[in-house]
């Protein structure tokens, strides 16, 4: 699953996993933008760090990052446990998400 998303201010960032480094990552033109690392345990995926390179920050990349990795967390029937609190604090803005909580179910 690979999604490309407008940021708020700036070129379109591109949104991969990136399964053996065992994280998300956004590039823009092709660039490392930033990631967030995963581990998965049974049916839970655990988001410990998320990093948005300074030159690309306060243009949406983190949750653009979040985003995707929610999304595809749920597209394959997985829960999270957000771990890094920028991943928390998303999903508490973001109420479509809080029913992937690991420890909601």
């Amino acid at each position: 699953m690979d999604a490309q998303t407008q940021t708020q201010q700036g070129p379109a960032v591109e949104i991969t996993d990136a399964p053996e480094a065992s994280r998300y990552e956004a590039r823009i033109d092709g660039e490392l933008a930033g990631w967030a690392d995963h581990h998965r345990s049974g049916d839970v995926v655990a988001i410990p760090h998320t990093v948005v390179l300074p030159e690309h920050g306060g243009r949406g990349v983190g949750s653009a990052l979040v985003r995707y990795a929610l999304d595809d967390i749920r597209a394959r029937g997985l829960r999270v446990d957000p771990v890094c609190p920028f991943v928390a604090s998303y999903i508490e803005r973001h109420p479509e998400h809080q029913d992937l909580l690991a420890d909601q179910a």
